[in-house]
């Protein structure tokens, strides 16, 4: 078992640092290749980044009940692995001469594509690794924060990369690709016998009854409020943020610099957040997660140049892994673990893509109308207005640290007590 585990977590975060590679290759300037190189207005892009999420609609609960009915199986990582391989020669021949001819039909196409691989294949790979990770004992922050240096890794030069030829990026999302899924074959993972029969007993009537709980729709509001409004706000951020530099290809650049910058920072998060959500409770990290977001928001209204926005940009570092770890945490606490990806891939990633449909054009319209900075203070007002209504419903979760006591004044071992198993996290799996 304990070979297994230490494999298993080698195997996975090599498998998200891949991953996450590509995901960084092929989406992190895409506002700027819809804007620069295929040359739509605001509100067009907006019109793609709609389409995108209603694609990844499409996906999210396919997956989710996909995911709890396969179990530990490794069904799921295969296929978006074989997704991803494609990445290359479907931006370049497929995406772009569609989006040329005809915005609608380029758009869907783009959608579908991205949205089954992507935008709601990250969250399925998410929940995959956490179920395994509860199987296994390993943190899943620690392993989803080698998903965060790949991206790192990609975005560090993809700016200068894409001022030489957008081409190298798409096709080196493809080549990372290839890794995937022999690294996927390489772990070795023996499912819980009772686990696993409970998820192939699963039935689509058991998964449809849980819309129906109370808990459920608390849960939903900080994020189809709060979050929503921050990744609408965060996916024309990198246009916005290179239009405040003397030329576009200095803001690209610096962009690609400060992105890795970030997410490196974000990765010794992945660390840290643990232990503060287990200290505050899953509860008060989703809301210190959220008014994070809600405070660069605004002060991206308020930055006058390249060095509060990329102050602005930063902050991202902070805000992710306080989010990821108290979302998985939350799920964990209220929910029977049989529904977790369910819950994380409707709950999540389909309520993020369902307010980023709507949200989206109404986003490219104020930035074409009213300009980037008193779209952002909007935003942020809307956004606080959900993160007080969370406030007063979400479901309270509590600490879950109880201080160690020690003997002659030795402090007691803090990076054990990070590592230790959750017992009321894994207490329904085992």
């Amino acid at each position: 078992m304990l070979a297994n585990r230490q494999r298993n977590y080698a195997v996975l975060s090599a498998f998200l640092f891949a991953f996450f590679f590509a995901q960084a290759m092929a989406m992190s300037l895409l506002s700027i290749w819809l804007t620069r190189s295929l040359h739509l207005n605001g509100a067009q892009a907006g019109t793609v980044f709609a389409v995108n999420s209603i694609g990844a609609m499409l996906a999210q609960p396919a997956y989710g009940f996909l995911s709890d009915r396969m179990g530990f199986r490794k069904v799921v990582p295969v296929m978006i692995a074989a997704l991803v391989i494609l990445a290359g020669p479907f931006f370049l021949y497929v995406y772009a001469p569609l989006l040329r001819w005809s915005l609608p039909v380029g758009a869907v196409t783009g959608g579908i594509y991205l949205g089954f691989t992507f935008m709601a294949g990250s969250y399925a790979l998410e929940s995959y690794v956490d179920r395994v990770g509860r199987r296994y004992g390993f943190e899943y922050s620690r392993t989803r924060l080698w998903g965060s240096i790949g991206f790192a890794t990609a975005a560090a030069f993809s700016g200068r990369l894409y001022n030489l030829d957008p081409t190298i990026n798409f096709f080196l999302a493809s080549i990372a690709g290839l890794a995937l899924i022999p690294l996927i074959r390489l772990a070795r993972i023996e499912p819980d016998e009772e686990a696993q029969h409970a998820a192939d007993q699963l039935k689509l009537r058991e998964t449809l009854a849980l819309f129906g709980q109370a808990r459920f729709w608390r849960f939903m509001i900080l994020i189809l409020g709060v979050t929503n409004l921050y990744l609408v706000y965060d996916q024309q951020f990198p246009f916005y943020f290179s239009s405040l530099f003397p030329t576009p290809e200095e803001g690209n650049a610096m962009f690609g610099y400060l992105n890795a910058a970030q997410i490196f920072v974000e990765a010794g998060g992945m660390f840290v957040a643990p232990l503060i959500v287990r200290r505050i409770g899953a509860t008060r990290g989703l809301l210190l997660a959220a008014m994070i977001m809600i405070i660069r928001i605004a002060g991206s209204g308020f930055a006058i140049g390249p060095v509060t926005i990329s102050m602005c940009k930063m902050a991202h570092a902070v805000e992710l892994p306080i989010l990821a770890v108290s979302i998985f945490r939350y799920i964990a606490y209220h929910f029977e673990s049989r529904f977790a990806s369910t819950v994380y891939m409707v709950g999540v990633s389909f309520g993020h893509s369902l307010g980023l449909a709507i949200l989206s054009p109404l986003a490219g319209i104020g930035y074409d109308l009213f300009g980037f900075q008193h779209t952002y203070f909007l935003i942020a007002g809307f956004a606080l207005f959900f993160w007080i209504w969370s406030a007063i419903s979400l479901a309270p979760t509590p600490p879950e640290y109880t201080p160690v006591p020690h003997k002659g004044g030795q402090a007691p071992d803090t990076a054990a007590i990070a590592s230790a198993p959750d017992v009321r996290r894994y207490e329904d799996a085992l």
